[in-house]
């Protein structure tokens, strides 16, 4: 096998150095595409003529709900045995140190955090704001459905940038040998997850600039729900698995959680249909 005819992927995880703070590009990324879910965000609300008191509380819910999310996902459906046997495992949940080999405690970031947890951070923080502002449920799951594609790009290409969700061994000219990893040519799964979820922001975009009366109506949540976890539940088949037990189910993890999110996706299209949403 001749590596040269393939991409040599070896990037630094670390941007640069903030004193003792490694300033990392998995969390840059995580930052980057938060951002601009919240400025299109904003962009919505004013555009909907929605007072910028409903508007302000909403990045605190979202920032916490779809962290904490993310994070307990990947603890409870990937490491349990690692985060949920030990107090040391359940303290370095929320706490980003680990235990090095020589007894100290190292500064590590978060390095594991799930999607799919995140996604229901994000459905129960979105339930608490909602609860608080009284705004309108399909408004802002609509709204939300608009911006994640964006805010999922960019935290798949940390995931890139991390070298992790790694793909199966393949030989196709456009494969990424993961140095950080082994020196095998595989799929780059993160990035054809980035590529996939850019193209289906600017798709929900389109048809949002079409037809912005929909909004309210769930059509633009349900296609956000349902073309980002189809494309997720096949792309998984040029992943490499990510813990062991995956290896003995039919399918893995991420598909598996991936069903139940299509399923709700493809409700709130139906739901959607011969309906205007009722906005200010």
């Amino acid at each position: 096998m001749n590596n040269l005819l393939y991409i040599a992927w070896q990037p630094s995880e670390v941007i640069f150095q903030l004193g003792p703070l490694p300033i990392r590009w998995y969390g840059m990324c995580w930052l980057v595409g938060l951002a601009l879910g919240y400025f299109m965000m904003q962009w919505l609300f004013k555009r909907h003529k929605f007072p910028p008191s409903q508007f302000d509380p909403l990045f605190l819910y979202v920032f916490f709900g779809v962290l904490l999310g993310a994070r307990l996902g990947h603890c409870l459906f990937y490491e349990p045995e690692e985060f949920l046997t030990s107090w040391k495992g359940i303290m370095t949940i929320f706490i980003p140190i680990r235990e090095m080999a020589d007894g100290s405690w190292k500064y590590v970031g978060y390095q594991g955090l799930a999607s799919h947890g995140g996604v229901a951070g994000l459905l129960i923080a979105l339930f608490l704001y909602i609860r608080k502002t009284k705004m309108n449920t399909w408004v802002v799951l609509d709204f939300f459905g608009i911006v994640s594609g964006i805010t999922a790009c960019f935290i798949r290409l940390g995931n890139l940038m991390n070298s992790e969700i790694i793909g199966k061994v393949t030989d196709v000219p456009w494969a990424f040998i993961f140095y950080n990893v082994d020196d095998k040519p595989r799929h780059p799964g993160q990035l054809y997850e980035a590529i996939a979820y850019l193209i289906i922001f600017l798709f929900i975009y389109f048809i949002y600039r079409k037809y912005p009366k929909k909004v309210g109506t769930g059509l633009y949540f349900g296609l956000c729900l349902t073309l980002i976890f189809t494309f997720r539940f096949f792309i998984e088949y040029t992943k490499e698995i990510q813990e062991a037990f995956e290896a003995g189910l039919p399918i893995d993890m991420g598909q598996i959680l991936s069903i139940p999110l299509i399923a709700l996706g493809v409700w709130s299209i139906l739901r959607s249909r011969g309906k205007e949403g009722k906005l200010p």
